[in-house]
């Protein structure tokens, strides 16, 4: 974009006046979509996501920070000459504050808390533990599990994290690459599950996984419920393998009214609200600005999507 004017951004599929004002902000000019923009910031999901595009659209930013379903419906490739960008770190530290809540959750035994009716302290003081001193394993260390570390350092806590590569992850005490993840579970006392789910989606924590970990370990979800087995799972939770799980995602999802793990005393769920719309919709405006900033002067924008890579 040349520095003589200002990018004209288009928002979809519908105008709103918050998102314009993000692009007025990063220095873009709003338009119509059958103006000819030079990009495009969308609001929604993939289902109405428009067949063709302008030929003057070089960039879309995308709302949601996974685009595996952006990527299996086929609305990326449909646009191979456009640069894609997703909202990935945008929702970063709500999530890993959600993560964090579960963990604690079960830490300190909220769930048995909340469930007594009298006032008994010591039959719940051989359940409740603490952050303090012990090793949280992050599988997954992006956005979310780097914004993770610092919240459970504060804690006294300390992080093993697994990255695809294995490169160092600041504040981690050491970085596994993936091809090691099974020299985890048996060193941490817990666990927080926020990697990358990908078009071919693989489960990390199945029984064997599970039966490796310490008896009173916590494992934590916040990523996919496709990378936990939930059979294996409920297994290890009802013969007290594992000290529990907090989930605020399933497989399947939404899960069935039905199904055990509402029921059983160490499972904490949540309803896939890690990132609620009062947080997220401040946040992406907050990511449209900067990424707008960058388009408008020739930088490369957060997030830019690998479609190769599924991610």
């Amino acid at each position: 974009m040349t520095p003589e004017r200002a990018p004209r951004i288009a928002v979809g599929p519908e105008r709103d006046p918050r998102f314009e004002r993000a692009v007025a902000a990063g220095g873009g000019v709003c338009c119509r979509l059958e103006d000819a923009p030079d990009a495009l910031v969308w609001t929604a999901g993939p289902q109405n996501f428009p067949e063709a595009l302008p030929a003057s659209v070089r960039w879309v930013q995308l709302p949601s920070a996974g685009v595996e379903y952006w990527l299996s419906q086929g609305v990326v490739k449909a646009h191979p000459r456009v640069t894609w960008t997703s909202a990935a770190g945008a929702y970063s530290a709500a999530v890993a504050e959600h993560a964090l809540l579960l963990l604690l959750a079960g830490v300190r035994a909220l769930p048995a808390h909340l469930a007594a009716t009298s006032w008994a302290p010591e039959s719940l003081a051989p359940a409740v533990g603490t952050l303090r001193g012990a090793t949280v394993g992050i599988v997954g260390a992006g956005g979310v599990g780097r914004a993770l570390i610092p919240m459970l350092a504060a804690l006294g806590a300390h992080t093993l994290a697994v990255t695809r590569s294995g490169r160092p992850v600041p504040g981690a005490v050491e970085t596994f690459p993936v091809e090691r993840i099974d020299e985890l579970w048996p060193l941490a006392d817990h666990f927080v599950i926020s990697a990358t789910a990908t078009r071919d989606v693989e489960t990390l924590v199945g029984a064997t996984e599970l039966t490796a970990m310490k008896s009173t370990a916590w494992v934590v979800n916040v990523s996919h419920g496709e990378l936990v087995d939930t059979d294996a799972l409920v297994a290890a939770l009802r013969s007290g393998a594992i000290g529990g799980a907090g989930l605020d995602v399933t497989d399947p999802e939404p899960l069935p009214d039905d199904h055990p793990l509402w029921t059983l005393p160490n499972a904490v769920i949540t309803p896939h609200d890690s990132n609620p719309p009062p947080l997220r919709i401040p946040a992406y405006l907050e990511h449209v600005t900067e990424n707008v900033t960058r388009f408008a002067s020739g930088l490369v924008p957060i997030g830019v999507v690998d479609p190769s890579a599924g991610y």
